[in-house]
């Protein structure tokens, strides 16, 4: 292929697309908005699916490289009522195919798997037009301009690139999670770090849209995902900007729960930062517009139900592998690709509302009780 793919977004698809586009002897591209690998925080764990997430990794020829990564027991699970009372607990046992990794150590490992000069960090893209013949101009804050002919957009759920070809946008789902850290859990906040356990915790009340979820990360950090179901302008009337009013005022939806799961929230050692969730539609999809495409939440963004990281790596190896299949046809490479994983998408975001109800229903935490039960019976 004598075309260079130009690949806007260094998140784990497009990561993973330059990775594999390498190992096949591809040169590739990344702009990436921040400044640099460190510039944010790159969120908590991340449970790596055998059956896409991995195949990704295997595809990038790093399964090696990820397994000295893992953390290790953190596929242990519990389910716990809003009084603290353990109704569901399995340990992590070294059969799961779900093994946890950090968000943070998986880009890193993608990233240090690529040539020197591959990603250019800062790169924040402001606008693509078509040039027409399939190729396009990417215009950055800078001023700065590049042309290519092929063209992948990486770059997550508000993504520059995806108007190339739909004018579908994401919307809101009504839910939004408040994330919080407790670090050093065990010395410094040990009711709650007894209450998360080895590794994730999910628990509910009979009022439905008041949830906490938690997962334990490296070095006894709890991170914990405050999930409330309210319209944005809810949170709007919050000041986020005042940590002490903000965590007040989420605390107290959760009046009446056991001490040890509210301390997620009171006594966090950092600020509680808002996630809202958006969507974009469960079968979203555009017709074939040459020499450009998406891989991951700008391809498909749904409710997060375990798949999303999963599934844009997936993503940027399928592309990568079919560019390596069809290095002369770029075209056939795009068709395949995106034929694909418009099915494989929309599977994924098609039985997991099931999941979605489990854990977010009006009848949680019993049903999700019922769903790990039940997949506990068929494993």
């Amino acid at each position: 292929m004598t075309t260079s793919v130009t690949i806007i977004g260094a998140g784990l698809g497009g990561l993973t697309l330059a990775r594999v586009l390498h190992v096949h002897g591809i040169a590739a591209t990344v702009y990436e908005a921040e400044s640099s690998p460190t510039a944010r925080s790159q969120g908590g764990m991340l449970d790596i699916h055998d059956y896409n997430g991995q195949l990704a990794v295997e595809a990038a020829g790093l399964m090696a490289e990820f397994r000295s990564r893992v953390l290790e027991g953190r596929q242990a699970l519990r389910v716990l009522d809003r009084d603290g009372i353990v109704l569901f607990d399995k340990a992590d046992d070294g059969t799961g195919g779900r093994p946890e990794i950090l968000r943070s150590e998986l880009r890193q490992m993608l990233l240090d798997s690529l040539p020197a000069g591959t990603v250019v960090w800062g790169g924040k893209v402001t606008g693509a037009r078509a040039l027409g013949a399939g190729r396009y101009e990417v215009t950055f804050a800078d001023d700065g301009t590049v042309v290519t002919g092929l063209l992948v957009g990486a770059d997550g759920a508000w993504s520059r690139i995806r108007p190339l070809l739909t004018t579908d946008t994401p919307e809101y789902i009504g839910e939004s999670f408040v994330e919080t850290y407790l670090f050093d859990a065990d010395t410094r906040h040990p009711a709650a770090a007894k209450a998360v356990g080895s590794g994730s915790m999910f628990t509910s009340a009979p009022t439905p849209g008041r949830e906490i979820h938690a997962h334990r990360e490296k070095g006894a950090t709890l991170h914990a995902y405050v999930v409330i179901a309210e319209p944005m302008e809810w949170f709007a009337a919050i000041d986020f900007t005042d940590p002490a009013a903000a965590t007040a005022r989420i605390a107290r939806e959760f009046d009446g729960w056991a001490p040890e799961l509210t301390a997620l929230i009171t006594d966090a050692d950092t600020a509680p930062v808002h996630r809202p969730h958006f969507t974009l539609p469960v079968e979203h999809r555009w017709d074939r517009v040459p020499g450009v495409t998406l891989v991951g939440d700008a391809a498909h963004l749904s409710v997060p139900n375990g798949e999303g990281a999963n599934l844009a790596m997936l993503d940027g190896a399928e592309l990568g592998k079919a560019l390596g299949a069809h290095p002369d046809d770029i075209e056939a490479a795009l068709t395949e690709y995106e034929q694909a994983m418009f099915a494989r998408s929309a599977e994924a975001a098609g039985p997991h509302p099931d999941i979605f109800a489990a854990l977010f229903g009006d009848n949680a935490p019993e049903s999700l009780l019922t769903a790990f039960t039940r997949h506990e019976q068929a494993s």
